[in-house]
């Protein structure tokens, strides 16, 4: 079942290791397919030797349905976030490294560059550490979303989300352009001037209106 969207995911995950988002077996993708229905990466595989019915189908419950592999660590932590946001149909976690350290350097990254303002739609939070493979980082996640669409984890990485996988994509990616022109004008003692709200809010509805 779902063969085309496990291509999605496999597609993703590919991506987020391509733009150097995570190492090796680090971070997962996901996907509502249905009702109480997720796709998932499995645990600890190397993204390149994955093929699409390796992607696992699990319920609420994290229970494998369809599938040979062992579902990813944080599947707990993925199911809650879909079943407290409705409106996403996609997860992306990874362990981006200018988006964590700018993690450390505040409490929440604003509005501060089109790439935030068009993909995240608005500041992206900073959440305290959870452990990996807990349900608390779903928690976390929901507790600190807010209207954006991207959380950072101290001590950790990001998690992304959206109504579709592109969107979730495009969130992880942009965020870690915009961290590290923040991180990048931090060292060098640059200030980073707030932009007034109408500004920010031309740039947004720009985006609507983005790309064919």
């Amino acid at each position: 079942m779902f063969e085309k969207e496990k291509k999605q995911v496999l597609d993703a995950a590919l991506e987020i290791k391509r733009c150097n988002l995570v190492s090796l077996s680090g971070g997962n993708i996901s996907m509502r397919v249905g009702e109480n229905q997720y796709l998932v990466t499995p645990s600890g595989m190397v993204y390149e030797e994955m093929v699409p019915d390796d992607v696992c189908l699990i319920d609420g419950s994290c229970r494998v349905i369809e599938g040979i592999r062992k579902p990813s660590s944080d599947s707990s932590a993925l199911v809650y976030m879909f079943e407290h946001m409705p409106q996403i149909r996609a997860v992306i976690h990874t362990h981006q490294p200018w988006a964590t350290a700018a993690g450390f350097a505040a409490d929440e990254l604003p509005d501060f560059l089109v790439t935030i303002m068009d993909a995240c739609k608005n500041p992206v939070k900073v959440a305290p550490f959870t452990p990996s493979s807990a349900v608390g980082m779903g928690e976390l996640a929901v507790r600190y979303a807010g209207d954006s669409l991207a959380v950072i984890l101290k001590h950790h990485g990001v998690i992304t989300y959206g109504g579709d996988l592109k969107e979730a994509l495009y969130a992880a990616i942009y965020l870690e352009e915009a961290a590290k022109t923040y991180v990048l004008a931090k060292a060098m003692g640059a200030g980073i001037p707030a932009l007034a709200p109408e500004l920010i809010a031309q740039e947004k509805a720009g985006w609507e209106t983005y790309g064919q």
